[in-house]
């Protein structure tokens, strides 16, 4: 174990806070509430940001750019979505400070006549800017993505996982028919489902919310759902239908070929920085951070270990043909040929980062055509002959990314239940957590009663039941239509 990181069995939560800091993913900033992303977690960032524009583009969407401020009237003109934020809304209502004896005041004479709100979310701003994009059918579809940091205004934050400002993309479709909407709802919710499981490595469920948890202002909010180690559950990305509601708020209308007026249909979907969180509390151990080889920034660290000038530059002078080769087969290596740090120092602070690979090399195996070869993962170490590394390395780099996801598959299935009471359903809680099936009656009132007096909230409907079948409502009785997916979360 890391000598400056909890234990998870002592405190998960220290645990995941002290995995954060040890290997340097970000901090606290000195606006409450808000987070320093430092190099090792952005370029973390970086890596998810890339993976998920490219699939993006692959499925037809372009990247654009809209205002961070959005002024007060926009909120307004679609009721369900101002209600939503309404509380999370950070406003601007003065435009200049001024000199004074405390060093600086608000102007009172730059008082705005509208406030702007700092955005929480961009529908309202995005769909008015749609209304002079779109004439005809022919403007149709819009597939539009944007990059960007919102904030809503928490008050009980955790680095990654709920901050005032944060990172994320936010996905806006306009469709010219509801089939066309529904679809791409559907179709984005599959892309967050392969990014989690293919390079996250992290398995997940997906479903459909019930009325009261889904987004504000949409007919229907997709997610899917990752279970952490410690047996809760983590929302990691949303896929949003929003029927007509925004088009009409915003009067965008199209001319279809028929020459009738119609709305427009609408999708939104967005993943953000929380998926580092979700990420850290999946794969990584009492000794640091594991990262899943497809997303880890270095993939390879290589350590090289000498006594004299003479060792040096023969254990440098073997390594680099080591390092060209896994370079020019495409794995992300970095050589730490520092003088200042000890090897065995670099080691620790390698595991504590979660760096996939690490490869040591002493003069003995320079002499000896040998490299010593450390897998993050199982923390196994073996003797290697220096032979075919360009081939060899990228084909465990992808076992150990099978092997995490498969770790955390096997966890997640053996921390799903099904309860076939009220009273079970609190047992399985309180003693195993995790993920739990059950019937539930469908009604807003039951799911409130559930949610205050267990704290677990129903997690999705999920399209993949492992549970089929019609039942009794564990706390009415009354009729189920299926069971749904219930934990305690984030």
């Amino acid at each position: 174990m890391a000598k400056n990181i909890t234990t998870q069995e002592k405190d998960y939560s220290q645990w995941y806070l002290d995995i954060i800091k040890e290997a340097k993913l970000a901090q606290h900033s000195p606006v409450r509430g808000c987070m320093v992303i430092r190099p090792n977690g952005f370029a973390l960032w970086e890596n998810m940001r890339d993976e998920l524009d490219r699939m993006f583009k692959e499925t037809g969407h372009e990247n654009a750019y809209f205002p961070l401020f959005i002024p007060k009237s926009f909120l307004s003109k679609e009721a369900q979505h101002v209600e939503g934020f309404a509380k999370e809304c950070a406003v601007i209502t003065h435009s200049r400070l001024i000199n004074s004896e405390n060093g600086v005041d608000v102007d009172p004479t730059s008082k705005l006549e509208e406030e702007l709100i700092v955005r929480p979310t961009s529908e309202t701003i995005i769909w008015d800017t749609y209304r002079d994009w779109i004439q005809s059918y022919r403007d149709l579809p819009i597939l539009i993505n944007q990059w960007a940091n919102v904030v809503r205004w928490e008050m009980r934050t955790r680095l990654f996982l709920r901050t005032m400002e944060f990172l994320w993309q936010e996905g806006h479709t306009a469709h010219a028919t509801q089939v066309e909407a529904e679809e791409e709802t559907r179709k984005m919710l599959e892309v967050y489902k392969t990014f989690a499981q293919d390079f996250m490595a992290m398995p997940v469920v997906t479903g459909v919310k019930t009325a009261s948890e889904r987004f504000a202002g949409a007919i229907d909010t997709y997610c899917i759902e990752a279970l952490m180690q410690d047996g809760k559950a983590l929302q990691a990305g949303t896929s949003h239908f929003l029927g007509q509601n925004f088009a009409k708020a915003f009067n965008v209308t199209f001319q279809d070929s028929d020459g009738q007026v119609k709305y427009v249909w609408a999708s939104s979907w967005g993943v953000s920085t929380r998926l580092i969180g979700g990420l850290i509390m999946t794969h990584s151990d009492d000794h640091g951070l594991v990262l899943p080889p497809r997303l880890a920034p270095t993939q390879v660290v290589i350590v090289p270990i000498w006594k004299n000038e003479i060792e040096r530059t023969t254990v440098l002078s073997y390594i680099a043909s080591i390092r060209k080769e896994l370079t020019d087969a495409g794995v992300r290596v970095k050589l730490d040929d520092r003088d200042n740090f000890k090897p065995g120092w670099k080691f620790t602070q390698y595991e504590v980062e979660g760096v996939p690979l690490r490869i040591a090399v002493g003069p003995r195996d320079a002499q000896n055509g040998n490299i010593e070869l450390a897998r993050r993962d199982t923390r196994e170490k073996s003797i290697i002959p220096n032979e075919n590394l360009g081939t060899f390395i990228p084909n465990l780099l992808e076992e150990i990314q099978s092997t995490l996801f498969n770790a955390a598959l096997a966890r997640r299935e053996r921390d799903t239940h099904a309860a076939n009471s009220y009273e079970e359903f609190k047992q399985i809680l309180d003693e195993k957590g995790g993920f739990v099936y059950a019937h539930w009656d469908g009604t807003e009132e039951t799911e409130t009663r559930i949610k205050e007096e267990t704290k677990a909230t129903i997690r999705c409907i999920p399209f993949e039941n492992p549970y089929p079948g019609k039942g009794k409502c564990m706390v009415t009785g009354n009729d189920s239509d299926q069971m749904v997916l219930f934990a305690r979360s984030y």
